[in-house]
């Protein structure tokens, strides 16, 4: 909403119960904690103060909820002298007097009288039956005894159901004259969603707002803050390739011969020292 209603004085001690509230939620107890932070009674008096701001988040709900109010305080009452339309039970059993009815009289009676007539047919019949256990006056005084007492806790039992009953019907019409059950019910829902949108959308962000960031939580399963971990340093060890030269002259330089090698010389092939034969011509042989 552009212009959110202003909180009405009416409102207030029910915006200050959702401030003790939110006040106790777990969130703001453990940022209360942290160094630094503000008190309760601090943030307390800061919310009182910047109440409108804060209602402003839940206006939506908050325009619903006082439109429907209204409109249960406008409806017109009902008239002086006319009954309610779901009259409780010692409304029906009322006189035209003002008196107590009948059946009221009769329910409130009729235990005491019938537990009296059993204490007194009771304590007749076992006297008689002590004198003559085989007096059949006796047998008859005992049954009517013991019915009498049944009849007693029956009637006591019927007075204990219409007084509950009374209370229940009475307790249900204990709304003010006039008043609309549809509209009472919606009522009631618009003041749940206001209070709702109030504490999520209004005073549990402001509250935050005025108290240092909790840092999160450790991960599960390891107690305390985890260590941080780098990726280990995979760098190649200080080597260098073997050099491997050729063997000079002097037979230097061989890694798998210890100490200096021979010197060889390249082996001189030469012709061994012949001729060839001298051969004439035939001529010349004698």
């Amino acid at each position: 909403m552009n212009n959110p209603p202003p909180l009405l004085a009416e409102d207030r001690p029910e915006y200050e119960r959702l401030l003790a509230e939110a006040l106790r939620d777990r969130t703001v107890l453990t940022a209360l904690r942290a160094p630094g932070a503000l008190t309760t009674d601090q943030l307390r008096v800061r919310a009182l103060r910047d109440a409108d701001t804060i209602a402003a988040a839940a206006g939506t709900e908050y325009a619903h909820y006082t439109r429907l109010r209204d409109d249960l305080r406008a409806t017109p009452p009902v008239p002086e002298g006319t009954e309610p339309t779901a009259p409780g039970l010692l409304t029906q059993l009322r006189s035209a007097n003002g008196g107590a009815g009948l059946f009221p009289v009769l329910t409130v009676l009729t235990p005491i009288l019938a537990w009296v007539a059993a204490l007194v047919l009771l304590l007749i019949g076992y006297l008689l039956r002590a004198a003559d256990p085989e007096l059949v006056l006796a047998r008859s005084l005992l049954t009517a005894g013991w019915i009498a007492l049944a009849a007693g806790v029956a009637a006591m039992a019927v007075g204990i159901i219409g007084l509950v009953l009374t209370a229940v019907r009475d307790g249900a019409g204990a709304a003010p004259a006039g008043t609309d059950p549809e509209l009472a019910a919606e009522l009631a829902a618009a003041r749940r969603e206001w209070r709702t949108a109030l504490r999520d959308r209004g005073l549990l962000p402001y509250l935050h707002a005025g108290l240092p960031a909790v840092p999160a939580a450790p991960a599960a399963g390891g107690p305390g803050v985890r260590p941080e971990f780098s990726s280990p340093d995979f760098t190649g060890p200080g080597y260098s390739s073997p050099s491997f030269t050729s063997p000079g002259p002097d037979g230097s330089g061989d890694p798998g011969v210890p100490g200096p090698r021979p010197a060889f010389t390249t082996p001189d092939f030469t012709g061994p020292g012949y001729s060839s034969p001298s051969f004439t011509s035939p001529d010349d042989v004698p």
